[in-house]
C-alpha cells in the first residue's frame, strides 16, 4: 500500500476547525462515540493471529509465543480508525483507540510495563506523528502504568507490500534493546501494535526481548487482517 505523502503530514482542515462526528454513525460530538466504541469492544477477535486457531484466552497452545490479545479485524470500523489516525494525522483517535486496547486486555500486574513497538523515523517524521508511542502514552493513563521505549530501530526497514518471506528477513535486524534502560525481570512487558499483517515485526521484537531476559510477555494488538 503506497502512502500519500500530501494526507500524511497534516490533520484535514475540517478535523481542525469543525466539531467533531463520530466515525462510526457521524453523530456529532465525539470522534468514536460510546456506542460505536461499545460495538468495536465486543468484537474481539478470538483467534491466534499468527496461526489463526481459535482461541479465545489469548494464550495459543500450538506456537510459542506470549500472550496475545487483539481488539479486530482491519477491514471494518477499526481499520479505518486506524488508517485515519496514522496516515490523516487525526491525532483525536489516539484516545478511543487506547480505549478499545484497554477493553480487550486483561487486568494485568500493577509492575507492568507498556513497550510500544517502534516506528521507523522516516515515517514518523512524514507523518509528524509516532502512532504506536501515542497510543502507549493513552493506554498507561487508563492503566496507571508506565511506557518505556526498551525497543529501539536500528534500521528504517520498508515492509509495506513486502511479501511474509521479506518482511522475516527485514524483521530479523529491525530491533535492539535500549541500553540506556534496565530489564527489571519481576516486571511484565506488554508489547503493543497497531496492526498484525504477518506477525514479522511483533516476532522480532518477542524475541529481542527474551534475549534480553524478559521472560514475562503480553502483547496486545489493534487489528488483524480479516481470516477471509
Amino acid at each position: 500500500m503506497q502512502l500519500n505523502v500530501k494526507n500524511t503530514t497534516l490533520p484535514s482542515l475540517q478535523d481542525l476547525i469543525a466539531p467533531h462526528s463520530c466515525r462510526g454513525c457521524n453523530r456529532t460530538g465525539k470522534i468514536l462515540c460510546e456506542c460505536c466504541k461499545n460495538n468495536l469492544a465486543a468484537q474481539t477477535f478470538t483467534f491466534c493471529p499468527n496461526c489463526k486457531t481459535k482461541n479465545k484466552t489469548g494464550k495459543c497452545k500450538k506456537c510459542k509465543l506470549p500472550p496475545i490479545f487483539v481488539v479486530g479485524e482491519r477491514n471494518s470500523l477499526l481499520g479505518t480508525l486506524i488508517h485515519d489516525f496514522k496516515y490523516n494525522s487525526v491525532r483525536a483517535l489516539a484516545k478511543p483507540l487506547a480505549e478499545l486496547l484497554d477493553r480487550t486486555l486483561p487486568n494485568l500486574p500493577e509492575n507492568t510495563v507498556i513497550v510500544p513497538l517502534p516506528t521507523a523515523t522516516h515515517h514518523i517524521r512524514a507523518r509528524a506523528l509516532d502512532h504506536t508511542y501515542n497510543i502507549a502514552k493513552h493506554l498507561a493513563k487508563l492503566r496507571g502504568l508506565k511506557v518505556e521505549k526498551l525497543l529501539l530501530r536500528t534500521k528504517n526497514t520498508v515492509q509495506v507490500g513486502s511479501d511474509e518471506k521479506t518482511r522475516l528477513k527485514q524483521a530479523a535486524s529491525a530491533f535492539e534493546l535500549n541500553e540506556t534502560l534496565k530489564i527489571d525481570n519481576s516486571k511484565t512487558y506488554l508489547l503493543i501494535d497497531d496492526v498484525w499483517t504477518t506477525g514479522a515485526s511483533m516476532k522480532a521484537a518477542i524475541k529481542k526481548l527474551r534475549a534480553g531476559r524478559v521472560s514475562k510477555i503480553i502483547v496486545g494488538i489493534l487489528a488483524v487482517n480479516s481470516l477471509n
